[in-house]
């Protein structure tokens, strides 16, 4: 929710008062070291892309606290994230342009590139969707392997079983409903935070991922997400978190160095959480989605989900896709210096 609430901080600071802002997606959040010990944190952050039109992105990076005029060593970042926020009219709720930022140095240019970089990646995504576009070959010979695999298990004639550790996709299922109350409403309106809603979902997905590997999981990052609707106080909140995928951590973290395998030599799995979410409004009845939410945890345990119908399928499909991009985004870590507004 902090990082949210700072976020709103910043692109006020560069919009105005004049102006309503909400969160429109929140475009990665991605530990870099994890916090092993107390200690007092800052949180900072800055806009990083903004062209004129109505949206911007907030990039934010949560450090360990230093000495006033000092600056933030890379080791000393704990996290980063992304935030695409949106600037609307407050009496026509409509998008409204905003100042476009003024880039100088080279970091700054650097950060301006990425975010125009991402910015056009979520443009080209949009077309290449499961929605717009069939799986791949790849994808599809996947597919029919898990398939004639779930066969074997079931034929009588064959020994061939199902693995202990292996999990339908259904099984792994959790929900939830919780109808919202004013006390979470964002300030100039009476809809629900964005920060909060990424707070549900995530005790969810951790909840989730600690009921299928019976351990505690520890986060590594959240993926893309986008807010599709507005969230009213009064309504009731629907969230579904289901195990999309699972892989094995043998890579090592490229923020770290640090090699991913389970000590002893024991096997640990990257779990990938999806939470689907819904809003009802109770007088009328209406459901809308609110977004959909991909969480990545890491567990210390070799476990495996498979899939068993072609919706559960493209399920598995689209989160591998989300996991290879996560890899190839690991060398972009990273908000610079931090400069910009602290709390």
């Amino acid at each position: 929710m902090d990082l949210d609430a700072l976020s709103g901080v910043i692109a006020y600071k560069h919009t105005g008062e004049n102006v309503t802002t909400v969160t429109a997606a929140v475009d990665r959040i991605t530990i870099n070291h994890p916090l092993k010990e107390l200690c007092d944190l800052e949180l900072s952050g800055q806009v990083t892309f903004a062209t004129g039109r109505s949206s911007m992105e907030v990039s934010i990076q949560v450090a360990r606290a230093v000495e006033p005029g000092s600056q933030v060593k890379q080791e000393e970042v704990l996290m980063t994230c992304a935030f695409t926020m949106v600037s609307l009219d407050p009496w026509t709720k409509k998008p409204v342009p905003i100042c476009p930022i003024k880039v100088e140095t080279a970091e700054e240019k650097r950060l301006f590139a990425l975010g125009e970089k991402n910015y056009n990646i979520k443009k080209s995504r949009a077309k290449t969707g499961l929605r717009k576009q069939t799986p791949n070959d790849e994808e599809s010979d996947l597919i029919h392997a898990m398939w004639l695999q779930q066969l074997e298990y079931h034929d009588p004639n064959n020994p061939l079983r199902k693995p202990p550790n292996t999990h339908y996709m259904s099984t792994t299922t959790l929900h939830s409903s919780q109808i919202m109350q004013p006390q979470y409403r964002n300030r100039h309106n009476f809809m629900i935070f964005g920060g909060y809603l990424l707070k549900t979902t995530f005790e969810l997905a951790f909840c989730a991922a600690a009921a299928f590997s019976h351990s505690r999981p520890t986060f590594v990052s959240l993926d893309p997400s986008t807010f599709e609707n507005p969230v009213p106080v009064g309504s009731v909140l629907y969230l579904s978190a289901t195990v999309a995928y699972t892989e094995a951590a043998q890579t090592p973290d490229l923020s770290t160095g640090v090699h991913e395998g389970g000590s002893n030599g024991k096997q640990r799995t990257r779990v990938q959480i999806r939470v689907d979410s819904k809003v009802r409004d109770i007088e009328h009845g209406e459901t809308k989605p609110t977004g959909q939410f991909s969480y990545t945890f890491l567990v210390d345990r070799e476990i495996r989900v498979v899939p068993q119908t072609y919706s559960e399928f493209m399920i598995w499909v689209d989160a591998r896709r989300r996991a290879e991009r996560a890899r190839e985004s690991l060398t972009n870590i990273g908000v610079g210096d931090g400069r910009g507004v602290t709390e």
